[in-house]
């Protein structure tokens, strides 16, 4: 296990730079993940930690070591890709402790690890079938059990689950995290998906257009995001975002159909443009809440999502209780206090 730095990283394809000036501090045994919409830089700083691209500048230290000029094969590390990357004319046994026979371990040795490894992932039955008799989630098993077996100082995984169903993700994601709180090893985890961030991390890494946006534990982003692409990105369903001007004397905010109330203990000046932030659960039914007018519902069962107009301004609420709401119907509705976020219009930044 080892800590990992990455200090300044940039990253240029010819005139293009892709990565900006980042800088992470991962702790010895920690689970980061690198979230972000596709394109933001995650996968290809993840491949540089790996060695399978160069670094532009800046430093990637490992275990107190720089690595930028190291191989792949001498940084110590293991990844899992999302393919699964198996060997199909290998079994499982074989494809799990190839990398052992390539270093020429004892092939004692090499099966003592292997089979420790099939015990922790559940796959000690599966040992002498191909990858072409195996499920996804089986697959992706192996090749997790592929990294463990080489006792890496650090683990790096690149949207390992994007290949499965949703209901397989879910049991892949819980199995991927009680593994690392087994062997404690440090894990650095790449992925689209916000809700895969949420549920795994120790801390989060948000990224945008090959910059961090912001770093923190998963509540902590979803309490208080720095601006507004977070605020936007992390939540699901995701925040309303209403822009608007300060009014009635710096109390409250006009979002062009309703008149929402500052958070207590705020002021600002009046007629300044910011972006009144709520989540759609932060909302209760109320008598002399704003009045919307309800244009589509989307039950599940645990809730109920319900689309409103406020004039012309959109406002999405979240029910936890069941309700038979029709669309053109009005209801009121109110902001929770303690849970809005402004806003600067123009930078985006939180105020």
């Amino acid at each position: 296990m080892a800590e990992v730095a990455i200090r300044d990283v940039a990253k240029s394809y010819g005139a293009t730079q892709v990565l900006h000036g980042v800088n992470i501090g991962i702790s010895d045994g920690q689970f980061v993940v690198l979230v972000g919409p596709s394109g933001c830089g995650k996968s290809t700083l993840l491949r540089m930690v790996a060695g399978l691209e160069s670094v532009t500048a800046g430093n990637i230290v490992i275990g107190g070591k720089a690595v930028n000029n190291l191989s792949p094969a001498r940084r110590d590390i293991a990844m899992v890709f999302q393919s699964y990357a198996l060997y199909p004319h290998k079994t499982v046994e074989q494809n799990m402790g190839f990398a052992l026979k390539l270093k020429k371990v004892d092939p004692k040795v090499v099966e003592q690890k292997v089979r420790a490894a099939a015990d922790i992932l559940a796959l000690t039955p599966l040992l002498k079938r191909y990858p072409r008799q195996l499920s996804g989630g089986q697959r992706q098993r192996v090749a997790m059990g592929r990294a463990i077996v080489r006792d890496p100082q650090v683990f790096l995984f690149d949207e390992p689950l994007s290949n499965l169903d949703a209901q397989l993700r879910v049991q892949m994601r819980t199995e991927i995290k009680e593994l690392h709180q087994r062997l404690k090893t440090t894990t650095i985890y790449v992925t689209h998906d916000q809700i895969e961030a949420m549920t795994m991390a120790d801390k989060i890494v948000v990224m945008h257009d090959g910059r961090v946006e912001q770093i923190g534990a998963p509540l902590e982003l979803f309490d208080r995001p720095a601006n507004l692409f977070v605020a936007g990105f992390i939540g699901s369903p995701s925040m309303n975002r209403l822009k608007g001007v300060v009014t009635r004397g710096g109390g409250s905010i006009d979002v062009g159909g309703a008149v929402l109330p500052m958070p207590p203990g705020m002021s600002l000046a009046e007629g300044r443009e910011v972006v009144f932030g709520i989540r759609p659960e932060h909302f209760d039914l109320v008598d002399d809440g704003v009045e919307v007018q309800i244009i589509l519902m989307e039950p599940t069962g645990s809730e109920t999502l319900v689309y409103t107009h406020a004039g012309k301004t959109e406002i999405v609420a979240l029910f936890r209780e069941r309700h038979q709401f029709e669309p053109g119907a009005t209801i009121r509705i109110k902001p929770r206090e303690g849970h809005i976020h402004i806003f600067d219009a123009v930078s985006g930044k939180r105020i």
